[in-house]
């Protein structure tokens, strides 16, 4: 069953002397349950197109449907609340509210949205990220790798329809990157979980069920 969809997404910014094409006709599907790695040297891409996928930006022309969906329809208030819960974004700096704990870090998403928080869920998912032991704990009371948990339990907390992951290792220790690669695995594995991964790491783009190579805003290679 295909979940995504992206459809000739072009994204240029300036004009004339200054124009550049960050995104150049990209198109591709996902189906649901795939993890996919798109990959890239750094100014291929690969970011803009994962924030246009989340509706974080607007192309310039193209269409993405997420579910079925042509989010771009939406207009600037429904997309955000359809981001939210239907979009799990984990960033490369995990972007945790510094005055909250782990526990309302990852249940903030549900807050926004005036949803009930279903504690079993929560200690499943705690248990899940290996944080029950640190739930009380402030973000400058954990290490880097137990933030960026903490981030993937907040992405995963709504049960989204698609997870994206912007160099989710890029912060990281060997050791951690290990434990996020692993986490991620697990999410779409046994929570069957889809995944969209930006990374400029070959090794770590393995994992996924397919790799997509972007350079200069163009998809080349698919496999």
């Amino acid at each position: 069953m295909e979940i995504l969809k992206v459809e000739n997404l072009t994204k240029v910014y300036g004009k004339g002397s200054t124009k550049v094409v960050a995104l150049d006709h990209v198109s591709f599907s996902v189906e649901k349950g795939e993890f996919v790695a798109i990959v890239g040297a750094s100014g291929s891409g690969k970011s803009t197109l994962l924030h246009l996928i989340g509706g974080v930006d607007r192309p310039t022309s193209g269409k993405v449907w997420i579910d079925g969906k042509d989010i771009f329809c939406f207009d600037d208030d429904k997309l955000a609340i359809f981001r939210r819960r239907q979009v799990g974004l984990i960033y490369q700096f995990y972007n945790l509210i510094p005055i909250l704990n782990v526990e309302e870090n990852i249940t903030l998403p549900l807050s926004l949205d005036n949803r009930e928080v279903d504690k079993e869920k929560l200690e499943e998912m705690l248990k899940l990220l290996g944080l029950d032991e640190r739930k009380n704990h402030l973000p400058n009371e954990l290490s880097g790798g137990q933030q960026q948990r903490t981030s993937i339990g907040r992405a995963l907390i709504t049960n989204p329809t698609i997870i994206l992951a912007d160099e989710p290792t890029g912060n990281l220790d060997s050791k951690a990157s290990d434990e996020i690669v692993s986490l991620l695995q697990k999410s779409n594995k046994e929570l069957k979980q889809t995944i969209i991964m930006i990374t400029h790491n070959m090794e770590i783009a393995k994992i996924a069920d397919r790799i997509i190579k972007l350079e200069d805003g163009k998809i080349v290679q698919e496999a």
